[in-house]
């Protein structure tokens, strides 16, 4: 019986550790998906500042208005509150730790993917993406 426990916690270390080693990414992979990001957060800019545009003249008249002025009153006491700035200050604290972490874990996936993945679907994928952006381009536009 014991050896079935040791046999067992044996391939299950073996396991483990096949999975620790995961493949570097590909050059053009890391590229293709420093492109896709770059355009992605453009888009997003973009998308933010025709919304900011539409939204002004509500938030003028917002501004304008008894509610408007308490909510910004509120607003401005919770900013003065010491555990709000803690919070932001934790908030922050973790977002700087986070970024190695998620860079890390980015370029893992980003391994994981070119080494199983990526010759079975890639080029079908690829097509997807080529496809939506063509739509994206129209009514979503990067600049």
């Amino acid at each position: 019986m014991n050896t079935k426990y040791a046999l067992a916690l044996i391939l299950a270390l073996q396991v483990s550790m096949s999975l620790c080693q995961v493949p570097a990414p590909a050059a053009d992979l890391v590229e293709k998906y420093d492109a896709m990001k770059s355009v992605f957060y453009k888009r997003l800019l973009n998308a933010f500042g025709k919304l900011q545009v539409a939204a002004a003249p509500v938030v003028e008249g917002a501004a304008t208005s008894e509610r408007g002025q308490a909510a910004r009153a509120y607003v401005e006491e919770l900013q003065t509150k010491p555990e709000i700035q803690a919070i932001v200050k934790i908030a922050t604290g973790l977002g700087q730790e986070a970024g190695p972490l998620v860079d890390r874990a980015r370029t893992s996936l980003l391994g994981l993917y070119g080494h199983y993945i990526r010759p079975y679907v890639g080029e079908s994928l690829s097509q997807s993406i080529d496809t939506i952006k063509v739509h994206l381009d129209k009514y979503l536009p990067a600049e």
